[in-house]
């Protein structure tokens, strides 16, 4: 079934207590207990080390929830002391949540490091047996899958050599390989598809690929942002122990990237900003991205920008213009608005732009408004650059950007290229 859930989490939280705990003598307690009702500080504690209330706590997970169904590959993300680590140690049971209930519809496997238990002195060959057994594997799993865990390796020239002589590269090829022999209906990876060289990722994140098609489920966690595009469907994003978003990956990476520049605006005072040159007949006030609460775009919606313009005196033939740039600055293009009229004083501009055409990307943007006479040319009225940034996700239903990334394809999808019939 496909609507089977594999995992549940049900409000799940977990507590540790600040400084250290345990690991002294009965006679460092009874020095501790001695200086305590004598009013002194903690003649064990060491030099720098934080004073910590008495009961005080840290919640590494706070109220998480989800689930995750047969055939999901999840990316869970966010920050370093988010709580990604601290979860998984919770699903495979290494310890226990302090309140909430985690349910488990099958085995669980995991690839948190690879190369876990691998000894130097021992074969390549050996070291398959040692670490599949340390994974979890029984030796007659590892009997039938050797040749193919080989096979995936790359290293059989050298399966019977020493691991100690082996290249970094050669030791991490034959640990994923053992690593992705696992065979669970679950399956957590904390940051282990990025070993080898790019050949051989490709070939790991495809060997998930064809996991995922048989019907495991996965959840991986992992900071680099592309994998996380090309091997999972779903994503769950962590931030301070909870979970602030789930659901689509473009949007899911978004709300990621989102958290390394603040929170996302959407709402500008213009005035405060630095204006390059200009006439000024016509100024930007304030600017509102419209029907939005941060600025995510599905690439089949508009840009709907609310302006709010001073004008020292009545114009005419007035256009709009706006340079989209990518993250590394560089121009995506540049859009013109058709002329209108402006009346002196306060007014509001609403002005929508297609984002059809823009590859699934981050970008930024340089507003202006022009005014075009007759007989002198055009003259830039105010100008600000880079007021704000937004970014284009693929949309759910959009087939046009399979095979369209900005980074790679150029950020401007061009017209398609037509099959003409034979002559």
């Amino acid at each position: 079934m496909e609507d089977e859930i594999m995992l549940k989490i049900e409000n799940v939280e977990k507590e540790y207590k600040l400084g250290e705990i345990g690991g002294t003598t009965l006679k460092e307690a009874l020095r501790r207990f001695w200086a305590k009702i004598r009013k002194k500080e903690d003649p064990t504690k060491k030099i720098g080390a934080k004073n910590y209330n008495k009961g005080e706590k840290f919640k590494a997970l706070n109220g998480v929830s989800f689930e995750v169904k047969k055939g999901e590959a999840i990316g869970l993300i966010g920050h370093n002391g988010a709580g990604k680590s601290t979860l998984l140690k919770l699903i495979t049971r290494v310890t226990a949540p302090t309140k909430g209930k985690i349910f488990l519809n099958g085995r669980v496997a995991s690839m948190l490091e690879v190369g876990t238990g691998f000894h130097g002195e021992l074969t390549g060959r050996e070291n398959v047996y040692m670490n599949g057994a340390i994974l979890g594997m029984t030796k007659k799993e590892i009997d039938a899958k050797i040749e193919s865990i080989i096979d995936f390796s790359e290293v059989r020239e050298f399966i019977d050599t020493p691991v100690k002589r082996y290249s970094s590269g050669m030791f991490v090829k034959l640990a994923f390989a053992v690593a992705s022999h696992l065979d669970a209906e679950i399956l957590l990876m904390d940051e282990v598809l990025a070993v080898g060289d790019m050949e051989f990722q490709n070939k790991c994140i495809n060997k998930m690929k064809e996991v995922i098609t048989s019907g495991k489920t996965i959840i991986y966690v992992s900071h680099n942002m592309e994998t996380i595009r090309r091997l999972c469907n779903k994503t769950i994003v962590l931030q301070s122990g909870k979970v602030i978003f789930k659901g689509n990956v473009e949007e899911g990476i978004a709300h990621y990237l989102n958290l390394n520049i603040g929170a996302p605006r959407v709402d500008f005072d213009l005035t405060k900003m630095s204006h390059l040159c200009g006439t000024r007949d016509l100024s930007m006030d304030s600017l509102k991205l419209e029907g939005k609460v941060q600025p995510i775009y599905f690439n089949d919606e508009n840009l709907i920008l609310n302006f709010k313009l001073s004008a020292k005196c009545d114009l005419e033939r007035v256009r709009f213009r706006m340079i989209i740039r990518t993250e590394e600055n560089l121009p995506a293009g540049t859009s013109y608005s058709k002329e209108f009229s402006v009346k002196q004083g306060e007014t509001n501009l609403r002005l929508s732009y297609n984002l059809s055409k823009l590859c699934p990307d981050e970008y930024c943007v340089n507003i202006a408004f022009v005014h075009v006479t007759n007989f002198k040319g055009t003259f830039i009225c105010d100008e600000i650059e880079r007021p704000f940034f937004f970014r284009v996700i693929k949309s759910e239903i959009s087939t046009d950007f399979a095979y369209f990334r900005g980074s790679f394809s150029g950020n401007v999808k061009l017209e398609e290229t037509e099959i003409l019939p034979e002559k």
